[in-house]
């Protein structure tokens, strides 16, 4: 069976907006990505790629679905030719003849298709970007893992990563990496069963996250044992 992941990765502030990362949509605060990503956005591109090389496929939104085609088509390289190369499944209703390779157009019902594809599918299928289609699949408990970098910025306007839902989601971290000296890397998996976990917390994971941390934030020095 698949898990879907939010990754790509995303990209997120510490507000958590979205919206606009590249400066391309006519946001008054877009280009965040760039401003505030700096030096570590060398960082940035070996992780884009090591997700790219976990994911057995991408599922896309249209609008997502043709930002990145129209991005990667054209180019060459290790991430370009694995982008190029990976299935994708793209939901829509009317698009007809999919410019970008290896895609496969889902027209029916998301959380239908989705579920199937879930199915069908053994390894990550990851989700980028593709907000609106990423809350419905959140909605209905389709999302087993995020996978967020956060940008050292509060933009304080935009578009957020998640809008209302009828019930509370609980998420559970199981990984935290810093990404060059400024971003950091998180990942969360959905908690299926919030009162058992509650029962039962996993005291081994929360210590190795801890570790994991203290060691990211305070590395031994030089020469250390």
């Amino acid at each position: 069976m698949g898990k879907i992941v939010m990754s790509g990765p995303q990209n997120v502030s510490l507000d958590g907006v979205v919206q606009d990362p590249d400066g391309e949509e006519g946001f008054r605060l877009g280009g965040w990505f760039v401003q505030f990503g700096g030096k570590d956005l060398e960082q940035w591109n070996k992780l884009a790629l090591d997700e790219a090389l976990r994911a057995e496929a991408w599922l896309l939104g249209r609008r997502s679905y043709e930002f990145f085609g129209q991005r990667w088509r054209p180019r060459n390289g290790e991430l370009a030719d694995r982008l190029n190369s990976m299935p994708k499944y793209v939901v829509s209703s009317t698009l007809e003849a999919p410019e970008w390779n290896n895609t496969t157009v889902l027209k029916g019902d998301v959380v239908s298709e989705v579920s199937k594809l879930k199915q069908e599918i053994d390894g990550e299928v990851h989700v980028p970007a593709s907000n609106q289609l990423a809350r419905t699949l959140f909605e209905h408990d389709l999302v087993d893992e995020l996978r967020l970098v956060v940008f050292p910025v509060v933009l304080g306007d935009g578009e957020r990563l998640f809008g209302e839902t009828r019930s509370e989601k609980p998420m559970r971290l199981v990984d935290i990496k810093t990404i060059g000296d400024g971003l950091a890397f998180l990942t969360y998996e959905l908690v299926r069963d919030a009162s058992h976990d509650a029962e039962h917390p996993s005291t081994e994971r929360s210590q190795a996250v801890t570790k994991a941390t203290s060691a990211e934030l305070h590395p031994a020095p030089a020469g250390a044992s």
